[in-house]
């Protein structure tokens, strides 16, 4: 690393993002654009960085990005929008003049992203923020799968439709087609296609003949396509008699839950 020991150091700070829908993009804190293996790099020198600590532990280190993100590539509106909830970000440090000679400072995902004073904080979360999850599964009268996925194994091909959102009210869209059956696309997903709010997922609170009810406003008030995707209540009245999956019901509706140790003998 013969670059970082010369008199006069050639040294960009770089970020690589790539959505959890595959779209990358590359950030410099340098004052003009890099361009390494394939990607170019914008510069954008709002963007600092808190300090980088490295450890001997799994974890690299948390850190924030601080700064006004306003470029085309990525902007408040859409961190706030969620567009970039779950990114991977690799963050290094490079030779402006060569960005092949590269010092890997840290990875992580996106995690909390704020606002305050006009100023946007982007939370990176390391390799230990997955660990902090509950390792095993706690029991439940409501199923713990979700509608198919590889344990319900309920077959998803003809239970997603496409629809057009022709008004919006709050929470209510109104469709231009009807549900296939009363609330259908009740604790299902939404993912918009196109307009403003393309490739953002919404949760369906209930639905009911060509209007459906999600469980918070859109992110932006406009209309567009969208693919509706049927949704369950996760109990195994609705298990068994609309789906006929009773077999690979992921709960215990039996078992006795927490309101048993606050009866009084003999109640």
């Amino acid at each position: 690393m013969s670059w970082l020991e010369g008199a006069l150091t050639t040294l960009a700070l770089c970020w690589r993002i790539e959505r959890c829908d595959g779209v990358t993009i590359g950030l410099t804190a340098h004052d003009r654009d890099l361009e390494w293996n394939g990607l170019v790099h914008r510069a954008a020198p709002g963007m600092v960085p808190s300090a980088i600590t490295r450890g001997a532990g799994l974890d690299p280190g948390g850190m924030d990005v601080t700064g006004a993100l306003t470029s085309a590539a990525i902007s408040e509106a859409d961190l706030l929008a969620g567009r970039w909830d779950g990114a991977r970000v690799t963050i290094f440090a490079c030779d402006w003049t060569d960005p092949a000679n590269q010092v890997a400072l840290g990875e992580g995902t996106i995690g909390a992203v704020e606002t305050r004073d006009g100023v946007l904080t982007a939370e990176l979360r390391g390799a230990m923020a997955a660990l902090e999850r509950p390792v095993a599964e706690e029991t439940s009268p409501e199923c713990r799968a979700a509608l198919g996925d590889r344990r319900c194994r309920v077959a998803m091909a003809g239970r997603k439709r496409f629809a057009l959102v022709t008004a919006i009210e709050d929470t209510v869209l109104l469709l231009d087609a009807a549900e296939p059956l009363p609330n259908a696309y009740g604790q299902g997903r939404l993912r918009w296609i196109g307009g403003a709010n393309s490739g953002l997922d919404d949760a369906i609170l209930r639905s009911d003949g060509a209007t459906v009810t999600l469980r918070r406003p859109p992110r932006f008030d406009a209309p567009g396509r969208v693919l509706l995707i049927e949704g369950c209540d996760k109990t195994l009245a609705m298990c068994a008699a609309r789906f006929g999956n009773a077999l690979n019901f992921r709960g215990e509706p039996y078992l006795p839950g927490i309101d048993l140790l606050t009866r009084y003998p003999g109640g």
